[in-house]
């Protein structure tokens, strides 16, 4: 199992990806520099992406800056002794503020390892993940990549990645996720760095960052 943790993974990715498909070479030109973008395992990092679901950058920003004014990016424990309506205050809406409360309390009482995923097979970790109510394959699939490294993973659910692939590919509509997730089949095990090139070019044509963590 690969694990990217540096720049250097990026672009050994990238030269594996161009030898399996050759159709992502005039992709990666256009692209440029694929970010790294990995940020710290645990409750905070997952948290964010959490808040992050489904709404603009700038609003899940907002929300996060206010969840980090109480005390820093918050620890599981920290957040599981907030007071009960502590997320209106946030901005939260009900369904994310009950996954952020069943996730605190199972972390906080040593029920879940979420460092831990990294070690584990990416469809072993995914299906713990997806196990908590309230967290999808879109949020696991981020947090694996972005915050414990797997390399072999695609968000296909991901409405900016499948448009860039329709970009990439000169299609008239984007893929749906099922589509999307059996054709990146072809890019493993580099799956995250075709992600991370797809949203490079998204971000290059559309002049507007679209990776799901900042």
């Amino acid at each position: 199992m690969r694990i990217i943790s540096n720049d250097a993974d990026v672009r050994e990715g990238l030269q594996a990806l161009l030898a399996l498909d050759p159709r992502l070479a005039p992709v990666a030109e256009e692209a440029g520099p694929l970010p790294l973008r990995l940020i710290e395992p645990g409750f905070a990092g997952l948290a964010h992406i959490v808040v992050s679901q489904s709404v603009s950058r700038a609003s899940a920003e907002a929300i996060w800056r206010r969840i980090c004014a109480r005390s820093g990016p918050p620890t599981a424990e920290a957040y599981a002794a907030l007071e009960p309506e502590a997320w209106r205050d946030f901005g939260l809406s009900t369904a994310k503020a009950d996954t952020l409360s069943r996730l605190a309390l199972a972390v906080a009482a040593g029920h879940f390892d979420l460092a831990g995923l990294g070690e584990r097979k990416p469809d072993e970790a995914l299906s713990s993940l997806t196990a908590i109510k309230g967290i999808g394959p879109w949020t696991a699939e981020v947090y694996l990549m972005f915050c414990c490294g797997h390399a072999d993973v695609f968000p296909s659910g991901d409405v900016a990645l499948q448009a860039a692939v329709a970009m990439a590919f000169d299609r008239p509509e984007r893929p749906q996720a099922k589509a999307l997730a059996a054709e990146a089949l072809l890019w493993s095990p580099w799956r995250s760095v075709a992600a991370r090139l797809f949203w490079a070019l998204y971000a290059a044509r559309l002049r507007r960052d679209a990776l799901p963590v900042g």
